[in-house]
């Protein structure tokens, strides 16, 4: 008996305590400061010409609940919180059911989150499943349920939760997908969106129509079970008869949205911006952004892709501040979210050889140094073996300089290169270019056998179209608050990592891949784009059994793109043509009205009509092309190569 009494009495003291606790937790929420409603979730982004393109919470499109189509509000309401209008910001039956559930599963199968959490949890806080986070959840909710109306609250979530494709808010997603307001959404329009928010990715009914039906349904079952709508009326239905819009009345690019994702993957880096602003918005985002260049890549991707499998991701930056104009990270960003240009690592094939030769001519190498192209086995250390290829099997069967080299992009002159300085050399110049990525020094580096994002390879272009100057790739020029305050403002660095007089060498070899005077027992790379081409650019091409690369580049304009599939799938010979053709289409049209600008000519340069292949004088041959060099480098100065000792060529 003295057991029972005593857990009666602790039960009872629990309760008590349970009850003087909940109380003074909503007795501290009321008098705690109120919340801002409709400034949270706010992501002005602008262009570089100070233009508006995204609203991350589109509070210009912020309706009053009467201008809501009960539908949808009776829809949420099913879906997501059945007993809104009767809890205080917790359903605390609802969170028993859950624990219990989870408990019988081990393991997280069902949530409890109100209508009034989930709203703060997309205003204030990450996603983050620790405890810490709950806590201050719990304690905002409070706050919420306090200070505001259930209107209020269900008026608030409606305009700012996140229904997928960049869309923020009840009509603006209306207007998206249905061109239509909120007011006017049909029974089958409110429960499609109504389940958007649950996984907008998966959900929304542009990428994933099916599911999004599917959800959908689910929905209209949850509304008959709150007695919202009749089980003949869910029965009455019809998803087929819905047309899907998907497009926005401005700034209505299908690729538009990987670059604001990149804007909003690089703000949360930014040390000046308080992690706690980022959670809830109120942020001016200014960018880099060149709306014409993104429109002009756009274009050339739907063009030369139509019909295509393929995917494609392409990056142009400027290369006098590093600051990137345009980014693509996907062919339709409705149907892939997912973002090539950042977040893929792939193989870069040939269009690493550029670092490897600018190594090169710091290590004595000319313009001019020639090596045997022919089939070759080379022995390495442990008794191994490499025995690269060049592509169609295409040697000259005697000896080419570096420029022929670039030109046709000879694997076997690349490799000798490579082994004669020593694999170390490469990975050192990459990252003294600025690539972050972690390289294995191997014999095959050069031929590009390592994986990198575009953007972290990028870093080595932007230095060489730059001169040398190494900078940092970047989307935001500068953060304020709501009220003007400057958070955040780039500032322009520049630092001369490499020697200028061999990046001009460098940039003038490049132009070799669509020069005349190469075509001999090969053709230039890109041979196929001179006639197309009106300015000067250092260009170079690379692929591997699943990847196309089109890198070109002057002062002004630095463009890369690649093909491919995400499952590293082959690709055809005739892919690499659709990368050549956007590169060519997106840089041509762009630099359209602007002069042939290239390289000041440094004062330590001069310039020596040689026969292209050879390298020897022979100036009245077909194949005469000027070379570069700095002065007491030309042929006949004496200058030597230096071998590395720990390689042996056969």
């Amino acid at each position: 008996m003295k057991k029972l009494s005593f857990f009666i009495k602790s039960c009872i003291f629990l309760c008590a305590l349970g009850i003087i606790t909940i109380i003074s937790l909503y007795t501290y929420a009321f008098f705690s400061p109120k919340i801002e409603l409709k400034s949270s979730n706010q992501f002005y982004i602008y262009d570089k010409a100070d233009k508006m393109v995204y609203e991350g919470s589109q509070t210009t499109e912020w309706v009053d609940l009467e201008n809501i189509s009960p539908n949808l509000i009776n829809a949420v309401i099913s879906i997501e919180d059945k007993n809104f209008y009767k809890h205080k910001g917790f359903d605390y039956l609802r969170i028993a059911k859950a624990m219990l559930s989870n408990l019988k599963n081990r393991d997280i199968v069902q949530g409890a989150s109100t209508i009034s959490q989930q709203y703060i949890k997309n205003m204030y806080l990450d996603f983050d499943k620790i405890w810490s986070r709950k806590i201050e959840e719990a304690f905002l909710t409070l706050e919420l349920e306090m200070h505001y109306s259930k209107e209020e609250i269900l008026e608030g979530y409606l305009n700012t939760i996140n229904y997928g494709q960049g869309n923020y808010g009840v009509e603006n997603a209306s207007q998206y997908y249905f061109n239509k307001s909120a007011k006017d959404l049909s029974l089958e329009e409110a429960t499609i969106l109504a389940g958007i928010p649950k996984s907008p990715n998966n959900y929304n009914p542009v990428s994933n129509p099916q599911k999004a039906v599917k959800r959908a349904k689910l929905v209209a079952t949850a509304m008959v079970n709150n007695e919202y709508i009749t089980e003949k009326e869910k029965d009455s239905l019809n998803y087929d008869a819905l047309e899907i819009i998907g497009e926005r009345k401005t700034n209505n690019l299908q690729t538009l949205m990987y670059y604001q994702d990149a804007v909003l993957s690089e703000l949360k880096t930014l040390d000046n911006i308080p992690k706690s602003l980022i959670d809830s918005g109120g942020l001016k985002i200014y960018t880099t952004l060149d709306l014409q260049a993104q429109e002009t890549l756009e274009k050339a991707i739907l063009n030369n892709m139509d019909g295509s499998s393929l995917q494609v991701a392409s990056v142009i930056i400027n290369p006098k501040n590093g600051g990137v104009s345009a980014l693509v990270g996907g062919y339709d960003y409705a149907k892939s979210q997912y973002n090539r240009a950042i977040s893929s690592k792939r193989q870069v094939g040939s269009t690493m050889k550029p670092i490897l030769y600018y190594a090169a001519l710091e290590n004595n190498f000319t313009a001019a140094t020639t090596f045997l192209s022919a089939p070759t086995t080379f022995s390495l250390a442990n008794d191994k073996t490499y025995a690269p290829s060049n592509y169609n099997d295409k040697y000259a069967n005697k000896e080419i300089t570096m420029a022929a080299a670039i030109s046709y992009s000879d694997n076997i002159y690349a490799v000798k290169t490579h082994l004669f300085l020593g694999e170390d050399v490469l990975v050192d110049t990459a990252h003294k270019m600025g690539i972050t990525e972690k390289l294995k020094a191997n014999a095959s580096l050069p031929l590009g056998t390592s994986e990198m994002s575009m953007l972290d390879f990028a870093n080595a272009y932007t230095t060489l179209a730059s001169g040398g100057y190494k900078r940092n790739i970047h989307f935001i020029k500068k953060v304020e608050d709501l009220n003007g305050n400057v958070l955040y403002e780039y500032k322009n660095k520049k630092d001369l990592v490499l020697n200028e007089n061999y990046v001009y060498i460098l940039n003038e070899l490049l132009t070799s891949t669509y020069n005349s005077a190469f075509i001999d027992y090969n053709s230039p790379t890109v041979m196929s784009l001179a006639s197309s081409l009106t300015k000067k650019y250092a260009i170079k091409t690379g692929s591997t059994g699943s990847d196309c690369w089109m890198i070109g580049y002057n002062k002004k304009h630095l463009m890369l793109v690649w093909n491919g599939y995400d499952d590293s799938s082959p690709v055809k010979v005739s892919d690499g043509q659709i990368s050549k053709k956007i590169w060519l289409e997106t840089t041509e049209t762009l630099l359209n009205n602007q002069d042939n600008t290239w390289y000041d000519v440094p004062k330590n340069i001069i310039g020596l009509p040689l026969n292209a292949i050879t390298g020897k004088d022979d100036t009245n041959s077909k194949n005469s092309n000027i070379f570069y060099f700095v002065k007491g480098t030309e042929p006949g100065a004496n200058q030597e190569i230096l071998v590395s000792k720990n390689t042996t060529i056969e």
